[in-house]
Formats: C-alpha cells, structure tokens, sequence
C-alpha cells in the first residue's frame, strides 16, 4: 500500500467506546487491526466507508480481552486468515479466544508486523496483561494507549513525540461524580485500574507531546460521563491550542515556522474517522 501524504502511517478508528472498539493502522504491507468489539457486518460497513478493503488485513493485535474489545474476533477469523497477538494469558481468559492460535507476547516485546516495528508496554487495568502500542516505520510512528487507569513511565515514554498520538480521555470527574453510575462503579473508573480522566490524559499529553507530533486523538470518551468537547478542550488547555470553533470539537496548536501544526480531535463511538 501506498504512502499518503509523505507518511508511511494512517490511523483509522472504526469506534472506541464502551459499545465496541476497533482500529486500524495502515502501513507500506498492509492493515494492522487493533480489537475488535463489533459485528463482522459492522466492521466491514465501517471499513468501506473509510474506503479500506477488509482483504488487506494482516494481523490482529489485542489491547486486553473485555468484550467491547473481542467480542468479533471469532467471526471475523472465520471468515479472513490474518495473524494473531495477545500479550500471554489474554487468549486464556475467554474459551472462544483460546481456541484461535495467538501469538502470545510478554508486555514490553518489541515485534515486527506487516512491515511495521511494534512496541508494546504495559497499561493499567483490570484484566490479565492490558497493553499499548506503538507504531514505527519508514520514520512515521502513531502511538495508542486506551483502557488504562494510569501510564508508566516506560508507556510514556514509548507514546512520546509520536506524530500521532491515540489517547483514552475517558471522563470528566465532576460528570461521573454526579452521575447515574453507582459508586462502586465510579471508584472503579477512577481508580489506577479503571480509565483516564480528561485531566489525567492531558496531563500525559502535556509529557508525550513533541514537536512531531501532528495529531492529538481523544479515545473511549465515555458517552455517559464525558463529551467530546470537554476532552478537546482539556487537551488545548494543557498543550496551549486554540479551539477551532465555539462547538470545541477540535483545537489547534500553530507552531509557525518551527514545525507542523498540532491538531487536536476526538474519536467516536458510531463515526469511523481516518487520521492522515
């Protein structure tokens, strides 16, 4: 597949949020999909909406095993052979993931896919082996973390400077707090083993934030206890950019002649959107 743009490196959201999570990374040999929390059905309409073929898939990376993020797995690896990585007792914790043949991975691994250099590191929630990613080729690289009550140091550091950064910015605290969510579920969100708040994730994007970076995406925004533009508006508040409109559905950093623009968005749960 062709470069777009002088970029090795697309990033496609097919849906994030607590009704399902799939993406894609588009490189030089073909799609990397990262889970898959919808129907076979609903991942190829969102995939040809995009214009993407569903026979250019070549592996399937899993962030954790909720079913939001694995519920497709099976049916989508009936119907198309593609490559298979979970980080080691993933497939484990569900009887329909360990009948597929993964390629299991200790959090931290670094691999090769599809022509693509994967670094993985460990995120914060409560599964087994939780991960993120980061992406690498031909001097392009996209950065994706998701589902993670905190970040280390070494998944900071592993996001860091990325030209595109996925970010979870999942709530906004005085929302959830005043919510319908029961307070066990709540501390549970809250908690290092939960989600990051909007606060949280800008306070990470403040660190990983560099002058490559292009585009800043706001993931998983929890459609109960967050909006998008509360997200948007927190990352340009910590990172200095100026909204785009009064609505706060993107944001802007001008860095003039000193690099590219930084532009900041979220990522839906029913819209799929391609980050060029």
């Amino acid at each position: 597949m062709s470069e777009h743009n002088g970029y090795a490196l697309r990033l496609h959201v097919l849906g994030s949020g607590s009704k399902g999570n799939c993406a894609l990374i588009e490189g030089p040999q073909g799609l990397i999909m990262i889970d898959n929390g919808f129907s076979r059905r609903e991942v190829l309409r969102r995939m040809h909406e995009l214009g993407l073929d569903e026979h250019d898939v070549r592996a399937l990376l899993l962030t954790h095993e909720h079913t939001d993020h694995v519920s497709g797995i099976s049916v989508w690896c009936r119907a198309f052979d593609v490559e298979l990585y979970a980080s080691i007792g993933t497939p484990e914790t569900r009887a329909y993931l360990n009948e597929l043949d993964f390629c299991e991975f200790v959090p931290g691994l670094r691999f090769e896919v599809a022509g693509v250099d994967v670094q993985t590191f460990a995120t914060s929630h409560d599964v087994v082996n939780p991960v993120g990613f980061r992406f690498d080729c031909g001097g392009d690289s996209i950065g994706y973390a998701t589902d993670t009550g905190c970040l280390s140091d070494f998944a900071l550091d592993a996001l860091s400077d990325a030209r595109v950064i996925a970010l979870e910015s999942n709530h906004d605290v005085p929302m959830l707090r005043t919510g319908s969510y029961p307070r066990y579920l709540q501390d549970r969100i809250i908690s290092d083993a939960g989600h990051l708040s909007n606060d949280q994730a800008a306070e990470a994007a403040e660190r990983i934030v560099g002058s490559h970076t292009e585009q800043l995406v706001a993931m998983h925004i929890s459609q109960e206890n967050n909006r998008p533009s509360l997200a948007v508006r927190s990352f340009a508040a910590a990172l200095g950019a100026e909204l785009d409109d009064e609505l706060g559905s993107t944001a802007t950093l001008a860095r003039g002649g000193s690099g590219s623009d930084l532009h900041i968005r979220a990522a839906g749960q029913n819209r799929p959107i391609t980050i060029a």
